[in-house]
């Protein structure tokens, strides 16, 4: 049992190094911002030049980069209604007739309380015609991972872990949408396609061979496919850690040495509700192309910006592919998102209404094994529960 006498003198004992760090954050910060303030000063040519003989400087600009704008890079959102009742009216009015579709995936893990292997995702997805004539689609994939789908030889995290498990959420996810920009490609105007999460995979980078491959071809075929069909993708992430940006200002300012900050944290207080930054190209030095996947490489066909879409939080990244700036639809886009996010309070309802479709409760879980139980006990296989979970259950 956690006794909060204990946490607090716990504390105490460490407040000059919290105090320091403190001091330390805030001296990065500002170091930052200056070169934020100093990037206002540069044109579009003078960047691309100071960046050339870098190959990933975190991020390049694009023609958007505008000299003179606030902090460098932001863009403030022109249209910004202040009452509720007038952003909602603008929200709706701005999807009216444009498709938007959001897929999310939930998964039970094989667990090592159970003798018999098992895993499972579960796709939720959300497609919204905006039409007063045509009503949204809510539905689920459910798929079942036997003993053999989740072992591999050149997995080193051990037999059946959970990474053949979030593997095959991740391409089903990627599949679905890609399914329907092709049956959806000739809309007019085109749908709109939510991903939840960040399309630059760097997490993918220390994964098995064969398991990165997997993760970079979903996501290059995915990028291709909005490529070919014109339909406009988004990567979602709410909260993100990355530091594209502030890795740019170093190697703009041969200042790599300075302390990480992410991007998020740099720009919130500079940002207002519906502010946007302008786009930028992924060059992000995350070693995901290495060992035989260099011809996969998409970051220089993927762009990034943060748009910020609460009050008090950090801004959210969008990954978008290059062509949707090329083709002039980005502000466009930006619109839809905002709009997304004032009906859903912060957050693309889209995604929001995909992610409880999707998800799997730990009540799930449990009516899930006792199914799976069931089942083995039809096709005569004996299911061992290991004594130390069974306790645990109990006490819990």
């Amino acid at each position: 049992m956690l006794r909060p006498v204990h946490v607090r003198n716990a504390l105490q004992a460490k407040r000059d190094a919290f105090t320091m760090f403190g001091r330390g954050a805030l001296r990065t910060r500002q170091r930052y911002e200056e070169m934020l303030r100093r990037l206002s000063e540069q044109d579009y040519d003078h960047l691309v030049v100071r960046l050339s003989p870098h190959r990933y400087p975190g991020a390049r600009p694009t023609r958007e980069h505008v000299r003179g704008r606030p902090m460098g890079l932001i863009m403030p959102w022109q249209q910004n209604p202040t009452e509720h009742q007038e952003a909602r009216e603008w929200a709706l009015d701005t999807l009216k007739q444009v498709p938007t579709l959001a897929v999310d995936g939930s998964q039970i893990f094989p667990s090592t309380d159970f003798s018999v292997p098992v895993g499972a995702v579960q796709i939720g997805w959300f497609e919204n015609p905006h039409h007063p004539q045509k009503g949204y689609e809510k539905d689920i994939h459910f798929e079942i991972l036997a003993p053999h789908e989740l072992t591999d030889q050149e997995d080193d995290a051990g037999a059946f872990s959970g990474r053949k498990v979030n593997l095959r959420r991740f391409e089903r996810e990627c599949e679905f949408i890609a399914t329907y920009m092709h049956e959806a490609g000739t809309t007019e105007p085109p749908p709109v396609c939510f991903f939840d999460g960040s399309l630059a995979i760097s997490f993918a980078a220390q994964m098995a061979p064969n398991l990165r491959k997997r993760y970079i071809t979903s996501v290059h075929s995915l990028i291709r496919t909005s490529e070919e069909t014109r339909v406009p993708l988004v990567g979602y992430v709410a909260t993100s850690t990355a530091h594209d940006l502030t890795a740019m200002l170093q190697h703009l300012t041969d200042e790599e040495d300075l302390p990480s900050l992410t991007d998020g944290a740099l720009l919130r207080p500079h940002m207002s509700w519906g502010d946007r930054t302008e786009s930028y190209l992924c060059a992000r030095d995350d070693q995901l192309f290495k060992e035989g996947n260099e011809h996969l490489d998409y970051y220089d066909r993927l762009l990034f910006l943060y748009l910020k879409t609460t009050s008090q939080g950090v801004p959210g990244r969008l990954d978008i592919p290059a062509w949707v700036l090329e083709d002039d639809l980005l502000p466009w886009l930006t619109d839809i998102i905002r709009a997304e996010c004032i009906v859903g309070g912060g957050y693309p309802y889209a995604i929001e209404t995909a992610d409880a479709t999707a998800v799997i409760t730990r009540e799930d879980q449990e009516r899930f094994y006792r199914l799976f139980q069931d089942f083995l006990e039809e096709v005569g296989l004996n299911l061992r529960y290991s004594r130390k979970a069974y306790s645990k259950r109990r006490r819990r």
